[in-house]
């Protein structure tokens, strides 16, 4: 029991319950060329779904291969990392359009950017799909509904222009502006809301045609912001605000996709942000700030905002006076630039990506998709110091496209080029080339690398049996969204392929096609030259050595050691109860804690396993005997 200093009863409690804890094996990675999306920033996604929202569908021209890649991956899986990575090509939209060297990563970067006085909204991303986006504010309530007065509007029977009389002109300080809203009519026209399209001179054009029973001559009419009805109403006072005595500190932001880009759908309104205040020091009723451009900053997934339109940021709820604007603004992003396309991007640009994930105390990963080749410096890189280094996951490879692609007869002569050109490592695995899939976001079909694919597989591997089964052959190998293979490797071939530690990807009839070999780049014969003894050790190293961290800085003794053994010997039972290994032995005693072990501060606890091997080859023979045999006599003789 612990010191005591006076009489007393202590209560403590000791937790012997410690267990060899389940470790995830299901972790993809991939770093790469998108059209959206955060930078250098490890991204869990969960679908192809949330791979569209958080990085934007395929851009064909910019990334097809990685795109693909990882939708391929979340076929059979819904836990993978993306990384977006770019260069100095890429440039986030602006709403002035002045700043066409702005690059902006993320919010820390926000305010250590230069921008104009104009430049009220930045796209959040850099990109060219961030010019897709209008940023429209309303200020007052005559920025969101003002009459003509004494203006008027005439328009003919299904026109869709309409020419302004001098006094309400759409040119210089007027109140018509493309993105407005008119409402105009009687009870004898019908009551008509029309969208302003173009505003020159006198001559106002609408996306709509005028359908009323009648022409309409001179008549006046009420000019809206274009988005009034996705608020509630015009802005006005905050109750924060009005507390503290100050007034007209309300504004409405609206994010919208106006070019479709996006959504695919021009107009769409992407974000609202209703009663939004001028006040820095404005509050919600839940105490949150509703100061408008940290509110933007923190909620919107597509803008940055700045500052704009003589919305002082020194204003505060005391202070705050109504503004006297007559018309709302909108601001269309320009001079967003995408990224070097996947095939061009610097390798150092991806390995920026990837360097993300080199410590395994900051992410925990287990299968590393290479995504399209790069010569065979990525596929390096990544052994080498992913894998490598890490050693709790694998790197799975596939060969340059041209290898394989319109080059009949040179596929296997170059694929193992390639495969000579890696490191030998039992932390890597590489397949046999491509295959044709549709691509639903550009409706033509595309060249993909099957690494995707192949790690994929290990995930199903996973959901099925257990990381320690190979991911190959007929029963959990076959490959999903496959028109056709670029290179269909026939026996001969397959024999040159395998020796040379290259895993063929063949299509049979009937079978589909399929993972038909489970090395890895080891390169010597061992038992670590296959894909589910490494994974199997993974599985081992990483479950018993989160589990034996709760050993640190206990004593080195007897009690400790068989503390020792009873955790991982019935973990390593259950490993073989579900067909991982054959056998094993747990040595942690004297033999190998030694005086001198101990003197040292070092624990020791030797781990034998017999790992379970799958089934690579086949042998059947098939005996003819004659009618007197005796089995007996000849079972076992040949």
């Amino acid at each position: 029991m612990p010191f005591q200093v006076s009489p007393g009863v202590n209560v403590s409690e000791i937790d012997l319950t410690t267990v060899v804890p389940a470790v995830s094996t299901t972790e993809g990675v991939l770093a790469g060329v998108f059209s959206w999306g955060p930078v250098n920033t490890r991204v869990l996604v969960d679908s192809e779904e949330t791979l569209v929202r958080r990085f934007a569908k395929l851009d064909g021209d910019l990334n097809p291969e990685t795109f693909l890649t990882a939708a391929s991956f979340l076929t059979y899986g819904n836990k993978l990392y993306v990384t977006r990575v770019i260069d100095a090509s890429a440039k986030n939209a602006v709403s002035n359009g002045s700043s066409a060297a702005v690059v902006i990563e993320n919010e820390d970067k926000l305010s250590s950017v230069s921008l104009t006085s104009a430049d009220h909204f930045v796209a959040k991303y850099p990109g060219a799909l961030g010019n897709s986006i209008r940023v429209s504010v309303c200020r007052t309530a005559d920025d969101y509904s003002k009459s003509s007065d004494a203006g008027t509007l005439s328009i003919a029977l299904g026109a869709n222009t309409g020419t302004a009389s001098a006094d309400f002109t759409p040119t210089g300080t007027d109140l018509i502006q493309v993105g407005d809203k008119v409402t105009i009519g009687n009870s004898s026209t019908g009551v008509h809301t029309l969208t302003v399209s173009a505003a020159n001179s006198s001559v106002i054009s609408f996306k709509e045609r005028y359908t009323g029973a009648i022409a309409i001559t001179t008549q006046t009419f009420t000019r809206k912001w274009g988005h009034y009805e996705q608020v509630r109403s015009a802005p006005g006072t905050s109750a924060y605000t009005s507390e503290k005595g100050g007034v007209g500190d309300e504004l409405h932001v609206v994010v919208m996709d106006e070019d479709g880009d996006i959504t695919g759908v021009r107009g769409t309104v992407l974000e609202v942000f209703e009663g939004v205040s001028r006040a820095t020091d404005a509050k919600t009723e839940s105490g949150e700030t509703n100061f408008w451009i940290d509110v933007i900053n923190n909620r919107s997934g597509y803008v940055w905002a700045k500052g704009a339109w003589n919305l002082s940021a020194n204003t505060t709820g005391a202070t705050s006076t109504a503004l006297a604007t007559d018309k709302p603004a909108y601001d269309s992003l320009k001079l967003g630039a995408d990224s070097s396309a996947e095939d061009t991007i610097s390798v150092a640009s991806l390995v920026n990506g990837y360097d993300l994930y080199r410590s395994a105390e900051d992410v925990d990963i287990s299968l590393v998709l290479q995504g399209k080749a790069r010569g065979t410096t990525l596929a390096t890189w990544l052994i080498d110091n992913i894998a490598g280094t890490r050693r709790d996951c694998v790197v799975f490879v596939s060969p340059e496209k041209a290898d394989v692609v319109d080059n009949a007869g040179d596929e296997a002569t170059d694929i193992i080029e390639f495969r000579n050109g890696l490191p030998a490592s039992s932390y890597a695995v590489l397949d046999s080339g491509y295959k044709y899939m549709y691509d639903k976001y550009s409706d033509v079909y595309r060249w993909v690398p099957l690494n995707g694919d192949v790690a994929g597989l290990a995930v199903r591997t996973d959901q099925l049996r257990d990381a320690w089964w190979s991911p190959a052959g007929y029963n959990r190998g076959k490959v999903a969204n496959v028109v056709k293979l670029a290179y269909n490797p026939r026996k001969a071939d397959r024999d040159v392929l395998y020796q040379a530690d290259v895993n063929p990807v063949i299509t049979q009839p009937g079978q589909g096609t399929v993972l038909f070999g489970d090395k890895t780049l080891l390169g010597k014969p061992s038992a670590f030259d296959r894909i589910n003894v490494r994974r199997l050790f993974i599985v081992l190293e990483k479950a018993i050595a989160t589990a034996s961290k709760f050993t640190l800085f206990e004593f080195n003794d007897e009690f400790t050691r068989a503390q020792f053994r009873n955790l991982v010997e019935p973990f390593l039972r259950d490993v073989q109860g579900r067909r991982g290994i054959y056998d094993f032995r747990v040595v942690c005693d004297e033999t190998n804690n030694t005086g001198e072990v101990i003197d040292r501060n070092e624990f020791i606890g030797d781990i034998y396993v017999k790992p379970a091997k799958s089934i690579n080859f086949i042998q059947l023979n098939f005996v003819a005997v004659r009618t007197g045999v005796e089995f007996s006599e000849i079972v076992g003789k040949f």
